[in-house]
């Protein structure tokens, strides 16, 4: 049984969304527990044998709890864990509606990039690239389709783990 858990911060209940569509997949074929950051404690990381990390992007970078908790996990803690990372970000058109938008965007990228890293350099294994997942302005909602595919992301996360 594969025991999971995906850890998230949401300001406005999108990532929640997402975070929770991915933690039911994988609650399809195994143990699998979604968190809120603030819920999230270290000790619960060490039975762990898959991490997935989500937040929206917020300045170009993840929350400041979820930077946090990141710094929290003590080296190498993640040795042997398979990791993947995720965040939830302005479309493609919000981005090119704003002038300034596109240049920083490309300097500075988004949040799911920062915490793959992150988790890569406590020791965790990354089977699959970052993925980012859409939202319409910045509260919102969800673009149509995204939670079918957060969904067939996590199924490709369970055949890359």
């Amino acid at each position: 049984m594969l025991k999971s858990v995906v850890i998230y911060d949401s300001l406005y209940g999108n990532t929640e969304k997402i975070a929770r569509a991915i933690g039911d997949t994988l609650a399809e074929v195994g143990e699998s527990a979604i968190l809120q950051v603030g819920d999230a404690k270290m000790d619960m990381l060490a039975a762990v044998k898959l991490i997935i990390v989500g937040s929206p992007t917020q300045g170009f970078k993840p929350t400041d709890a979820i930077q946090a908790f990141l710094k929290a996990i003590p080296d190498d803690q993640l040795k042997g864990v398979k990791v993947a990372a995720f965040d939830t970000r302005f479309t493609p058109s919000d981005i090119a509606s704003t002038p300034v938008l596109p240049f920083m965007v490309k300097i500075f990228g988004y949040a799911a990039e920062p915490i793959a890293k992150a988790l890569q350099k406590k020791g965790g294994e990354l089977p699959i690239a970052p993925e980012g997942f859409y939202v319409a302005g910045k509260e919102g909602p969800l673009v149509e389709g995204k939670l079918e595919r957060a969904s067939a992301w996590a199924r490709k996360l369970l055949t890359e783990a």
